[in-house]
């Protein structure tokens, strides 16, 4: 089974604000399942939008 995060756990672990994490659910950036009215986001959503976020920083040159 699936396991799934509170906003609070989703913020803690991209290391960013939950108002960020609450934007980005709004606006559709992070999807998300809604249970009665508690808003959770399942571990391969998450996942998923880590891959597709991910940037690949360029070593220094020298």
């Amino acid at each position: 089974m699936n396991r799934l995060l509170r906003v609070e756990e989703v913020a803690e672990r991209l290391g960013i604000k939950v108002s960020t994490v609450r934007a980005w659910l709004f606006y559709g950036k992070l999807r998300k399942v809604k249970l009665g009215g508690a808003v959770s986001v399942p571990e391969d959503f998450l996942e998923e939008f880590i891959k597709g976020n991910t940037r690949y920083e360029r070593p220094d040159d020298g």
